[in-house]
């Protein structure tokens, strides 16, 4: 069995309905396969949608994530902390505590697209690593960030890993107790950050990361501005959404299951709706993100980096 996660809220439900329908086309009718589908909120009329994709060989599961997490009482000081995030972007480390039925697993982010059997993904070996992952090109170029990557994460930005598609040691992670020492870091120093899970998961996983060839996170952005080609996984991460941006990168991929998904019309009102306005901000919220890196470095007196580099804490080795 070959277990693979998302998080949805029903917002999210008609983009990882064509991320599910591309990962079920490419399914290897010898594998056997499971999608997790964990949810805080998702109606009915969702979740039947949602079920009509599954196949014989290939399982979907909905699960709330209330149901499991319960290691945080006050939920809106810590994980609502960051704009725009919400509980579920940091399920991805509470997986291995959440499931200890699965030794070994994928988390993929729902604005994602296989173009591969992700059975390709699942039987990589990692080695004496816990996660494999593929480095965050989308933004090492950027000095800004990058530099938020070296001197506050404290991982050299060619290390930094993009946490939309994790290949997970689960087992390991749970001896490791990934899950318990999030939770130390989390309520002794609630760092400010912009991408809370992924910069906690580089400074506590950092030398125990297998890195991936980039065709399993192809991202719109990179540093040389070109498309991988054939890749196995798209990622749409950051502003640029294919149901925002008629002219995004890998868009192909993209209607190629919206185009038949059983959203397909909202998803097309959603794209036709978008106006220059709105295509604005997006690149306008990029920059709000390189003023808010400027701010936490400027204000924040501690970082993921000191607290590790002074001996305050160690890293999960």
């Amino acid at each position: 069995m070959i277990p693979v996660f998302i998080a949805i809220d029903d917002n999210y439900s008609k983009y990882a309905a064509t991320c599910i329908e591309s990962l079920v086309d490419h399914t290897n009718k010898n594998n056997n396969y499971v999608i997790n589908v964990v949810y805080e909120s998702l109606s009915e009329e969702n979740k039947n949608k949602l079920s009509t994709l599954a196949k014989d060989n290939c399982k979907i599961k909905f699960i709330p994530i209330d149901d499991k997490v319960n290691v945080i009482e006050n939920k809106e000081g810590h994980f609502l902390r960051a704009e725009k995030f919400t509980l579920t972007i940091f399920f991805r480390i509470f997986i291995p505590d959440m499931f200890k039925e699965y030794d070994k697993g994928i988390y993929i982010d729902a604005d994602t697209i296989l173009n591969d059997d992700i059975a390709n993904l699942y039987n990589i070996d990692l080695e004496d690593n816990l996660i494999g992952a593929c480095i965050d090109k989308s933004t090492i170029e950027n000095k800004i960030i990058g530099d938020y990557f070296e001197n506050y994460v404290g991982i050299n930005k060619y290390k930094y890993f993009n946490s939309g598609v994790l290949l997970m040691d689960l087992k390991g992670l749970r001896e490791k107790e990934l899950t318990k020492k999030f939770i130390h870091l989390l309520t002794k120093y609630d760092f400010d950050t912009v991408a809370p899970d992924q910069d906690y998961l580089n400074s506590m996983l950092f030398g125990k990361v297998k890195f991936l060839e980039d065709k399993w996170n192809s991202m719109p952005i990179d540093k040389n501005g070109k498309e991988i080609e054939n890749p196995s996984l798209i990622h749409y991460n950051l502003f640029l959404k294919p149901w925002h941006h008629k002219n995004c990168d890998y868009n192909k991929y993209y209607w190629n299951y919206a185009n038949k998904s059983i959203y397909k019309e909202d998803i097309l009102k959603e794209l036709n709706s978008y106006t220059e306005e709105d295509i604005k901000n997006d690149y306008i919220g990029f920059n709000h993100m390189e003023q808010k890196i400027i701010d936490i470095q400027n204000e924040c007196k501690i970082s993921f980096k000191s607290i590790f580099d002074e001996g305050k804490e160690t890293r999960i080795s």
